[in-house]
């Protein structure tokens, strides 16, 4: 009976196309002619695999736009892949006309795709939710900030750690061996909340991908983590020499974080 079972799960793996191993966001909002970068992530097994970024609401009925192999580049979209990371990333650039678009991150396979769908919306206005950037970068042992800009003044925003099952938090903890503050507050501009993230005392594991998110808006964030050269630390110790001398502030080595506006 054995050997029969085995038969039966592996035709149910192959339909069902696997155990979600690609993943992204669930739903984004972009303000009309704006840019965003979507994160597909995907498992080990799928490293040299051929992957590809398919527009409309059916998988089956779904056109391919652009792919890992030909073409990389068609209109205004553009995919790249990283597999060392395990994720292939799809930048989507002037976006225009306003409205929702269903998208889906699929790899390729010799029997059924795996793939995970996506909603687009395009806003003539201000977004649902968004960040100041997309692509944040910090140092080994150093802090980066990031702003999640959110339409709900009520509501509480969420950070999270994208893939592998990825862990989030609601209120100020660890992530990855990390420290993590959050501090959410009401935007006076908008009338909405802006979600204050701040990663402390980075380390290398810590680069990847993120995501703020309120109810069932996302909105994807890359950190870079990159090693501390002996030249950042000589520049850091000869700020505080030189402003001990005239008897300045010290300069902070960390990049400025502008103001909420």
């Amino acid at each position: 009976m054995a050997p029969y079972l085995l038969l039966v799960l592996h035709i149910l793996f192959s339909l069902t196309g696997g155990t979600q191993s690609v993943s992204t966001v669930s739903h984004v909002s972009v303000k009309q002619g704006g840019s965003i970068t979507i994160p597909c992530l995907y498992g080990q097994i799928y490293r040299n695999h051929v992957k590809y970024w398919c527009g409309g609401s059916s998988w089956l009925g779904c056109s391919t736009v652009v792919r890992t192999d030909h073409p990389k580049t068609s209109g205004k979209t553009s995919i790249s892949d990283d597999i060392k990371q395990r994720v292939f990333t799809v930048t989507l650039t002037s976006i225009s006309p306003h409205g929702d678009y269903y998208f889906w991150c699929i790899v390729e396979k010799t029997t059924k795709d795996d793939g995970v769908q996506l909603q687009l919306s395009v806003t003539p206005g201000t977004p649902e939710l968004y960040v100041d950037q997309q692509e944040v970068s910090g140092v080994a042992g150093g802090n980066v900030t990031v702003r999640c800009y959110y339409s709900e003044p009520a509501t509480r925003g969420r950070w999270c750690r994208m893939g592998g099952g990825g862990k989030c938090l609601q209120n100020s903890g660890i992530l990855d061996r990390t420290s993590v503050t959050l501090h959410q507050q009401t935007n006076v501009v908008t009338n909405g909340s802006v979600l204050t993230v701040t990663m402390s005392a980075l380390r290398m594991v810590n680069t990847g991908w993120y995501r703020c998110e309120n109810g069932d808006h996302q909105m994807p964030v890359h950190i870079t983590v990159n090693q501390q050269t002996t030249k950042q630390n000589t520049t850091t110790f000869t700020q505080h020499i030189s402003a001990g001398i005239s008897g300045e502030s010290a300069v902070s080595s960390q990049p400025p974080v502008n103001k909420i506006q």
